[in-house]
């Protein structure tokens, strides 16, 4: 079924809703809800406010053969004077308490009724009719729109603490990634994307099925303690536009994040770079690839060791991981493909990443791991002494063999 767009919808009733007479509104809310599929109706309704009945005699009126064309002159239905009254206009106070329940801080009111429930406009109906208000839930609906209220989702737009020096930070990542293009030196990009239950369990999104048989899964979400979870670390080259993803099936550690690198190298990165010298990895400052863990650093020396690069690593500033491209380049991709697919098996899963494409010519191969990881390694001062750290700049490190 088709998505539909409530939003440009909104967006076009906003623009018209000021030269709409009462005919005018009718017929447009009927046409837009005869070109929706179904339950059509019933989204005009909440975005323009009018009830369920005025849209349907909308729709019968547009059924008529015989429609009679609009007025040319002023619009007017009614003899001046007649209709309904506006509850505003009868009740004065009424748009101050719908706004006071809607926003409770800013109006002055933090102990609203309303403050921790959903404020449906059921409940918003309800609430104000206990205060001595006479309004129903469609009402509420119509006057919200009027006070340039919309339902809206989160917004992920706060990233924490800005640090002050944060732009200079990503020009230079971006003036030294182009510098290793130049001179056609590898840039990758890395991370580990979300842990994934493996079994038939409901996975976002559709995929075309006959109509009425769903893919029948699990109810609940519990671990499967043979398939356990997958967890999926990747591997973008930035200028080849190709990822390299190792399923792995124990733990997310520095030493799974080396090999990943190292496998990424021996299958793909040495026969795309054959004169490389350099190496330059794009990370987040957290988890496996993290600017603080011992281990990390340890494996990137082992890693410079065994193919004779010199690997420079560069660590994005706190909470600014969906900067890095191989979220939005690989990894989307990937949950884009496998979307309303179950993973029920470790090859199915590696059959999907290996097989994600996109126009753009984007190359994908995987493995499944199943090495064993050990967790809660400690490095000595000693251990870490033998780690051949070139310099230290902005974020950045570089080892050499």
């Amino acid at each position: 079924m088709a998505k539909i767009n409530v939003h440009a919808i909104q967006e076009k009733y906003n623009a018209l809703r000021s030269i709409f007479n009462e005919r005018t509104r009718r017929l447009w809310a009927a046409a837009e809800a005869r070109s929706l599929p179904y339950g059509g109706i019933s989204v005009v309704a909440s975005v323009t406010g009018l009830s369920r009945t005025t849209i349907l005699s909308g729709i019968n009126e547009l059924r008529n053969p015989q429609l009679q064309p609009l007025s040319t002159g002023s619009g007017r239905m009614r003899r001046p004077g007649g209709g309904r009254k506006n509850l505003t206009d009868s009740d004065a106070s009424l748009e101050i308490d719908l706004e006071s329940l809607v926003e409770p801080l800013t109006r002055g009111d933090p102990e609203s009724p309303l403050r921790w429930t959903c404020k449906s406009t059921r409940k918003l109906a309800e609430e104000l009719n206990r205060h001595g208000h006479r309004i129903g839930d469609r009402k509420v609906a119509e006057l919200l729109h009027g006070l340039h209220y919309s339902l809206q989702a989160n917004a992920k737009t706060r990233e924490g603490s800005r640090h002050p020096d944060r732009n200079a930070q990503f020009e230079y990542i971006n003036t030294l990634a182009k510098a290793f293009q130049k001179r056609t030196q590898p840039v990758i990009s890395v991370d580990t994307k979300k842990k994934e239950l493996v079994g038939d369990f409901k996975n976002k999104g559709t995929e075309w099925r006959p109509k009425g048989q769903p893919q029948e899964v699990q109810v609940h979400d519990f671990e499967d303690k043979e398939l356990g979870k997958v967890i999926p670390y990747g591997v973008y080259d930035i200028v080849k536009n190709e990822g390299w993803v190792t399923v792995g099936t124990d733990h997310d550690t520095s030493d799974f994040a080396i090999d990943t690198i190292l496998s990424w190298w021996k299958q793909m990165g040495r026969r795309a770079y054959p004169q490389a010298i350099e190496l330059l990895i794009l990370a987040d400052s957290g988890g496996s690839n993290g600017s603080r863990s011992r281990l990390w650093k340890i494996g990137v020396q082992r890693l410079a060791n065994e193919t004779g690069l010199q690997v420079t690593v560069c660590h994005f500033p706190p909470g600014t991981s969906k900067w890095n491209k191989i979220e939005h380049r690989l990894f989307s991709f990937i949950t884009q493909n496998w979307r309303g697919r179950p993973l029920v098996s470790h090859e199915v899963i590696v059959n999907l990443i290996g097989s994600t494409t996109t126009r753009n010519g984007l190359n994908v191969k995987a493995k499944l791991s199943a090495k064993k990881y050990e967790t809660g390694i400690k490095i000595s001062d000693e251990v870490f002494s033998r780690v051949k750290i070139d310099e230290i700049v902005k974020n950045q490190f570089k080892l050499i063999k």
